[in-house]
């Protein structure tokens, strides 16, 4: 179970060592410490190209808002439901 950790106003960035590549337009990445592997559709890759320098998580939700048809609460909403994922496999840090 994901815990929310995670709220509209924390600045996250991405964890450093990762090992990310794109394949088709979406990102699959290789935390080599745990032997684990992630895969990202294009709105979750798109996520992780925007948290790659540290940025609130405010912002993140206002870019996606102006590149993709959807309304404030569902992408504030998926947003941090995405980031907590994240956030418990030890992906991002909250700065």
């Amino acid at each position: 179970m994901v815990k929310n950790i995670i709220s509209i106003d924390d600045v996250i960035t991405q964890k450093l060592g990762l090992d990310s590549t794109y394949m088709d337009d979406e990102i699959v990445m290789m935390d080599i410490s745990k032997g684990k592997y992630y895969g990202f559709n294009s709105v979750g890759s798109r996520v992780w190209e925007i948290i790659e320098r540290p940025i609130s998580i405010k912002e993140v939700v206002s870019i996606l808002i102006k590149e993709f048809d959807v309304d404030a609460k569902t992408c504030e909403d998926t947003v941090l439901t995405f980031l907590n994922g994240l956030y418990n496999e030890s992906l991002i840090t909250i700065n």
